[in-house]
């Protein structure tokens, strides 16, 4: 199965992707972890670029993450999913339509017509939309910020919004969870609802 998480960034998505994929290996299923951006040595020189480069148009953005979605579907994911193996992504195109495609105004339909062609339609079995206030995400992320966390609280709460129309618009595959509870009953809940996937 392929499974996806989701949400702003302090959500604790990174978190259960983590948790998700070590429970799976305990129960002697092959998983693959991976991230987006990066994933594959393409994706991460085009994560540093995303992450740490210069102020970039909205669709020159849209078409960096979808060249490193490209590259690891083709190197990682399909791969694996091929051979019988779980794939469990810390982000996935869904990232897309919530930040280029909504919170920058390009369209979800449009990135989403992006995203298609460059993953040949790729799509997950489940995503997990791990949802928290803004400020509470903010208060939880710690470092220097990357060049989309500096984008300030308005853009947090912009992505936000986006993520929950997203889960509106595909409620069949979008399962979205409170990630203000405690981490392990998190996971607990989200591995409860992989049983009619797997």
């Amino acid at each position: 199965m392929f499974v996806t998480f989701e949400g702003v960034d302090g959500s604790g998505k990174s978190t259960q992707a983590r948790l998700l994929a070590e429970r799976l290996r305990s129960e002697g299923r092959e998983v693959v972890l991976t991230r987006e951006p990066g994933g594959t040595e393409l994706g991460e020189h085009v994560r540093g670029i995303l992450l740490h480069g210069e102020r970039m148009a909205p669709w020159a953005e849209a078409a960096l993450f979808a060249a490193a979605r490209a590259q690891l579907v083709d190197e990682v994911i399909r791969p694996a999913l091929a051979r019988g193996a779980d794939v469990v992504s810390d982000r996935y195109l869904d990232s897309s339509l919530a930040y280029q495609g909504l919170a920058r105004g390009l369209g979800v339909e449009r990135v989403l017509e992006l995203n298609l062609l460059a993953t040949s339609g790729l799509l997950p079995d489940r995503t997990f939309l791990i949802v928290v206030p803004p400020n509470e995400a903010a208060a939880r992320q710690g470092g220097e910020p990357d060049r989309i966390e500096g984008e300030g609280p308005e853009f947090a709460a912009e992505v936000d919004r986006a993520y929950r129309e997203l889960a509106r618009i595909f409620a069949q595959r979008v399962v979205v969870v409170d990630g203000t509870q405690n981490p392990e009953d998190i996971a607990e809940a989200i591995h409860g609802q992989l049983r009619d996937v797997s």
